[in-house]
């Protein structure tokens, strides 16, 4: 793998029935023994996370079950948060700032074959990177497609396919994902949708 380009020409499929390459391997074992832990074994699964995760910030947290390719190309940023039922294909770098949010049933996919049954049949796979920015908040069952870059404060609707660069501080949904529209400071009064906050959020932060 060339990470200076984040992409890979990747074996074929007929190469692995013979047996999966060790990094794979490696990256399946520890997935597997993540997701059977027990929930309350909260040191346990860090450690395991710690081992599976290429680079990650000091607070951050997985629900299980998660699953990837190898692990050592992901990249998370503090308070990082991912829902049920995550799944990354890290065969290029997958790269992710801080506070970022992701829900039930995302997938995370920089790996791709050639459009061409012809050419798809010889196995080539390639892989993208791709990169989400601080603050993004991804819905349920929502695909991120190789090569995109999210930008920061972006919201991803549930149930988007996101093929293209979404810039920061909008609002995107839909298959193929789309700007809705821009996040804007009168935001900040609502909880969802025209229903306001109830309490006083910003004494969180202080």
């Amino acid at each position: 793998m060339d990470e200076r380009e984040g992409m890979v020409a990747g074996l074929p499929y007929r190469a692995w029935k013979d047996g999966l390459p060790e990094a794979r391997l490696r990256a399946k074992r520890l997935w597997t023994k993540y997701n059977s832990m027990d929930f309350e074994d909260e040191a346990g699964r860090a450690a395991v996370l710690d081992e599976l995760i290429g680079k990650h910030g000091k607070h951050f947290y997985i629900e299980a079950p998660f699953r990837c390719d190898y692990g050592t190309y992901i990249t998370l940023g503090e308070n990082f948060y991912a829902n049920y039922n995550c799944t990354i294909l890290d065969i290029a770098p997958v790269t992710i700032g801080d506070n970022v949010m992701l829900a039930p049933g995302v997938g995370i996919y920089t790996a791709g074959h050639p459009v061409h049954p012809d050419a798809r049949r010889s196995g080539y796979e390639y892989g993208r990177p791709i990169t989400i920015g601080d603050d993004v908040w991804i819905g349920a069952h929502s695909v991120i497609c190789p090569g995109v870059t999210i930008g920061s404060g972006a919201v991803i609707g549930a149930g988007s396919v996101v093929t293209r660069d979404v810039p920061a501080n909008v609002v995107a949904a839909g298959n193929p994902c789309r700007v809705l529209r821009t996040i804007t400071e009168e935001d900040k009064k609502y909880y969802f949708r025209d229903l306001e906050f109830d309490v006083d959020w910003t004494r969180a932060e202080e």
